[in-house]
């Protein structure tokens, strides 16, 4: 029975890698490894209107797929504003440098100055991008009428283009020509040490009759994975919706392919919209209590958004309303998330395990605050859970040891009786009631914990602080692949080791079975980031330790069982 109760949890364990990885393909829109399916090509963002727009005619009416019952009227087509000379502005904050396109004046580059990129260390992290290969946008405008919108040609005021020292705002004004009646004055505001971003829209009526224009706010984006991903292993890259009545929610592109986001709000007085990706993330954030309209939509070949309509109510002649945004775009840092707004934090997406998750990492960080050093701060909280988890591990081990002990009777029983099944699993039972041994006694203390470390392995994969962050020696970056390879191999070596240390089953299949699966296992660990290795490792060791104390305790001492594959 100990054989097949571990032949069992590989077995269980194999198979539930291979659906979850299966699965996890499939939710971030690639291409399952071993149950395929018909895939959706997607061309690169080349259909654009022109060359120099680099948008698609698409994006130029975000209400066109929002609900018609949320959109009063027709809107706007787009709207072509008066020759003006389109430039690119760039201004920098202490943690961003951003780069403004006059037309829209539409926040069309983003790099985050704390975060190298993973390819050229001496860069920072491109985050927002308009190129030949990258679209990655926010836009605002109107709609409701022939009002500017994020096509529009729109003047840039003279002013600072950098925060000075000493300086803790820095302001970016553009102002669009009249149309329709209407003049829009968009205020950029950067802040030091913060990467939400102000922005303050003033709608001023310059004609001779009441308007009522609607305001829109939306992030458009190819569905191209972020530069630099893993191919191995992938994290959501996507739309996200946040309200209180719906809570989270992400969209795949393929959905939107398909028309199938009716998951999120299609109106709210809360929340926000949002482009997720491995560490990063970009939000639109109107106040608490402004009611507005959520869509989610194709905007091109290969191109999404996400956005907000709120309206403005009407605007006498001569009259103006303004309304203040923020737009956030930065690093999935949980304590700088919950500051900036509600649910925020949840653009870092611990799934099903978010209730493991959330507080494993804040226990991480709090030992990082005392460490220093990310790495070790991992071998600490493994540590820590094998001390939490050690009357559990204890019984699973002294169940182990004791089937361990009685193998050798249990062995010769079966060659004795191996033509005889029926009495064979009789003798087997009648040994196990005489030795008080319980042949799944090991299981359920072990299965209970396979959670929390799965938890674990969420936080380590998601946690943007292990980006870039040195262990020691040859770990200059925990978040990407060791790159000799030196803790995978220790790592499957510890795994061999442990099968070692288990009786050999009499079966040669299930034998072979037993040396097969660490392997074949330990594979993915090559390609995996370093702090998930050493997390594994370091469990794989400390268990090790703990079973040999356990066994020598208990007078089973420790022999290595060697495979035997004739």
């Amino acid at each position: 029975m100990n054989d097949i109760r571990r032949t069992i949890l590989w077995v269980i364990f194999g198979f539930s890698l291979v659906l979850l990885w299966d699965k996890w393909q499939i939710h971030n829109g690639r291409k399952p490894t071993f149950f395929p399916t018909p895939e959706v090509t997607a061309q690169a963002p080349a259909e654009t209107v022109g060359t120099d727009t680099g948008l698609p005619a698409a994006s130029a009416n975000p209400a066109a797929t929002a609900n018609a019952s949320n959109v009063p009227g027709t809107a706007a087509a787009d709207t072509a504003a008066p020759a003006a000379a389109r430039e690119k502005l760039t201004v920098a904050s202490d943690l961003l440098r951003l780069t403004f396109d006059s037309e829209g004046a539409s926040l069309v580059g983003a790099e985050l100055l704390k975060y190298a990129d993973q390819d050229d260390k001496t860069k920072a992290i491109k985050l927002l991008d308009e190129s030949a290969n990258r679209v990655y946008v926010a836009q605002t405008g109107l709609i409701g009428g022939n009002f500017p919108t994020h096509k529009t040609a729109m003047t840039l005021k003279p002013g600072p283009r950098e925060l000075a020292d000493g300086q803790n705002e820095l302001n970016v004004v553009f102002e669009s020509p009249d149309l329709g009646g209407v003049k829009l004055v968009k205020t950029w505001t950067l802040k030091r040490g913060d990467y939400a971003i102000g922005l303050k829209q003033e709608v001023v009526n310059t004609g001779s009759a009441a308007v009522n224009p609607q305001l829109y706010l939306q992030l458009t984006r190819d569905g191209n994975k972020p530069p630099g991903e893993s191919s191995f292993y992938s994290t959501f890259t996507g739309p996200a919706v946040y309200t209180e009545a719906k809570k989270y929610h992400k969209v795949d592109f393929k959905d939107i392919e398909n028309g199938k986001t009716d998951s999120v709000d299609k109106s709210a007085d809360n929340g926000y919209v949002a482009m997720v990706q491995h560490y990063f993330a970009s939000a639109w954030l109107l106040p608490q209590g402004t009611q507005r309209d959520i869509y989610v939509r194709k905007a091109g070949s290969n191109l999404y958004s996400v956005g907000e309509i709120t309206h403005l109510g009407e605007i006498a002649p001569g009259q103006s309303k303004s309304i203040d945004a923020r737009l956030f775009v930065g690093p999935q840092i949980e304590k700088t998330l919950e500051s900036i707004a509600p649910g925020l934090e949840l653009v870092k997406d611990y799934g099903w395990v978010t209730i493991l998750a959330k507080p494993l990492y804040w226990l991480l960080d709090k030992l990082h605050s005392f460490i220093g050093n990310w790495g070790w701060s991992i071998v600490a909280l493994v540590l820590l859970l094998k001390i939490a988890f050690y009357w559990l591990n204890a019984k699973a081990y002294s169940s182990m040891a004791k089937m361990k002990a009685i193998n050798p009777r249990i062995m010769e029983m079966r060659e004795r009786l191996k033509d005889k099944p029926q009495q064979m699993q009789q003798e087997m039972m009648r040994i196990y009631r005489e030795e008080k041994v319980n042949p799944m006694g090991g299981c359920f203390p072990i299965v209970i914990q396979i959670p929390v470390f799965i938890a674990l392995y969420w936080v380590l994969l998601s946690s943007v602080e292990i980006r870039n962050a040195p262990w020691i020696g040859w770990i200059h970056d925990l978040s990407v692949p060791d790159p000799f390879f030196i803790l995978p191999v220790l790592m499957t070596l510890s795994s061999l080791l442990q099968t070692a240390l288990n009786p050999a089953p009499p079966d040669p299949m299930q034998a072979k079975m037993m040396w097969i699966m660490p392997l074949m296992f330990s594979v993915m660990f090559f390609f995996f980031p370093a702090g998930l290795v050493l997390y594994w490792l370091t469990n794989n060791v400390l268990s090790i330790a703990q079973q040999w104390i356990i066994n020598t305790r208990m007078g089973v001492p420790p022999q290595f069982n060697l495979p035997k594959f004739k």
